[in-house]
């Protein structure tokens, strides 16, 4: 077997782990590209002030009075199935984008508190995508599409069956256009209590079958997500993994508020 035919492991991925989104370069018909970013998993307190800081930004410029309550991290943030992505400029370290993932490995996800999902979901492992948020500019469509690539190779490694989002009017039709499906298609925009009640059109990805939809759609991102390597994402952490990642952050955080 050559090298190039091994995909490169993942502490926490199932055993026979074949990624379609690339984690590796040594992977068949991968060519590999830089980005003007970095995007990787928050891993202490500073990581995830400068998330919360363009996350505040996005949301006050269309959602001014849910951004007011984003001026500071949230509890799923230190929660130890959730994962915050961040995005961060090379040329001088600022935040440019963030993502949260929140898994159901120890408990549901958030959206159910305000719905009830379908019985078709119901003892699938899922990550509820929310509090994407990206700063304004040209690249701020370039930073959007590699966090959502990023939260795929997540989802992947992790082996999370299901991406859940609550998507509000236009972003709806960006998760559609990644072919991200209705999970209530009768009910259309559905109002959310910890959204100002704001209607949020609820859709989900399955991810074991998205590069075979992908391709048999001729999707015009299937390059991108599934032949490219982005070295610049680094979102497997082999050292830390996630659980490990929100126990660190709320020990630093209760840390930090008992020496004030």
């Amino acid at each position: 077997m050559s090298l190039q035919s091994v995909p490169m492991p993942s502490r926490f991925a199932r055993p026979a782990f074949q990624p379609t989104i690339p984690t590796s370069a040594y992977l068949h018909d991968v060519q590999e590209e830089r980005l003007p970013f970095t995007v990787r998993l928050v891993s202490n307190e500073q990581d995830l002030r400068k998330a919360v800081e363009i996350r505040h930004a996005a949301y006050a410029r269309h959602m001014p009075t849910v951004a007011e309550t984003l001026k500071e991290p949230e509890a799923l943030d230190r929660d130890r199935a959730s994962a915050v992505l961040l995005a961060e400029s090379k040329l001088d370290g600022s935040p440019i984008g963030t993502i949260r993932l929140q898994t159901n490995r120890y408990q549901p996800i958030a959206l159910e508190q305000a719905v009830r999902l379908p019985h078709w979901l119901q003892g699938k492992t899922m990550a509820h995508v929310s509090r994407l948020g990206v700063a304004q500019g040209m690249a701020g469509r370039l930073v959007k599409t590699v966090l959502i690539k990023a939260s795929f190779q997540y989802c992947e490694a992790n082996d999370i069956d299901w991406a859940v989002v609550a998507a509000r009017t236009p972003l709806d039709r960006q998760y559609a256009a990644l072919m991200f499906e209705d999970i209530f298609p009768e009910a259309g925009f559905v109002p959310l209590p910890h959204m100002n009640n704001v209607p949020h059109r609820l859709m989900c990805f399955e991810i074991a079958s998205g590069k075979t939809r992908w391709t048999e759609a001729q999707h015009p991102l299937l390059a991108f997500f599934c032949n490219t390597y982005h070295p610049d994402i680094d979102v497997v952490n082999e050292l830390r993994p996630p659980v490990a990642i929100g126990h660190a952050l709320k020990a630093q955080a209760e840390e930090e508020a008992r020496l004030q």
